[in-house]
């Protein structure tokens, strides 16, 4: 399973290094400073457009998003769009299609997000624009295929096509002028407490071929925008996290869901009566746990901490880039 699991970081690995390397000079140190961050995806990077206490993370008001983590790093900035920000990302948003993963019909797709940007706005010289997407669409076809609605082959194809479809937007931020763009797929939903509630290996191992198609397919269809485009890889970043998470201080769990805000509806789509993040509060925690140790807030979404590390990751990332 290691074996299998370091081939496909592998090619991973190497198909994103063809995005970093086709418009990357290491020896050029970059002065680009942002002035704006404008961000487009899902629950993963949502900073509060259901309300600012309602992200997917526990709700303790504090930086508690990684997209809020990344922004602070700049000495920046990030309200949700529904308050007059430039935080477009809504929870349970697939990329192109609807419902979105919990079966909603008002969820923006992150195509309609970015319709919704430029129809007012235009991208400044200075704007950073960050992208995401794939969490929800997996967890949506994942749960139609078992539920008999879909096949595994057509589980797959919807797969491929969401992939397809991000990088389809990621093409059209570009030419409506985006010049810094940093796309992140998804991280490999088969290290996900969601992955161990299947509990069958199988079907885990496929959770994971999964994921590691759609950043596949994701990372080919914008190889050639490396000028413009910085790909930031979950994938890799959370598999080193819930390897290991004594290596990333404060963590210590990987593996346990540290809020136990139960949602009767569908929540973040995964179904009824299961923990929904978006609710979580310090009042809403697990007995005797010390939530900045735990890497997982839900099922699929994380915990502040694990929101602050990946968030100074990617700034580190920018900063090496550009």
């Amino acid at each position: 399973m290691t074996e299998t699991w370091m081939r496909r970081i592998a090619a991973l690995a190497a198909c994103a290094s063809l995005l970093l390397l086709a418009g990357c000079n290491s020896s050029i140190v970059s002065a680009f400073t942002p002035t704006r961050i404008v961000s487009f995806g899902d629950g993963f990077s949502d900073v509060g457009n259901l309300g600012v206490n309602n992200r997917y993370t526990v709700n303790d008001g504090s930086v508690n998003n990684w997209m809020l983590e990344f922004a602070a790093d700049f000495g920046l900035g990030l309200a949700p769009s529904n308050s007059g920000g430039l935080g477009y990302a809504q929870g349970n948003a697939r990329i192109a299609l609807t419902p979105d993963a919990a079966g909603g019909t008002s969820t923006l797709t992150v195509t309609q997000q970015i319709d919704k940007f430029l129809a007012s706005n235009s991208f400044q010289s200075g704007d950073l624009v960050v992208i995401n997407g794939g969490i929800s669409d997996i967890v949506y076809n994942w749960e139609q295929m078992q539920a008999g609605n879909i096949s595994q082959a057509q589980m797959t194809a919807n797969v491929a096509a969401a992939a397809n479809a991000l990088g389809a937007q990621v093409r059209r931020l570009v030419s409506a002028g985006a010049q810094h763009v940093v796309v992140v797929g998804t991280y490999d939903l088969s290290a996900s407490p969601w992955a161990a509630m299947i509990g069958q290996p199988r079907l885990n191992s496929l959770l994971s071929t999964t994921t590691v198609q759609f950043n596949n397919a994701l990372l080919v269809s914008i190889v050639d925008l490396g000028a413009n485009v910085l790909y930031v890889d979950a994938g890799l970043y959370f598999n080193l996290v819930t390897a290991s998470p004594t290596s990333y201080s404060p963590l210590t769990d990987a593996s346990t869901v540290v809020c136990n805000s139960v949602d009767s509806g569908p929540g973040i789509g995964i179904g009824a009566n299961q923990v929904n993040s978006s609710l979580c509060t310090p009042s809403t925690i697990i007995a005797g746990a010390n939530y900045a140790n735990y890497t997982f807030a839900d099922a699929i979404y994380f915990a502040p901490s694990a929101q602050r590390l990946f968030g100074d990751n990617a700034h580190a990332s920018v900063a090496q880039r550009w």
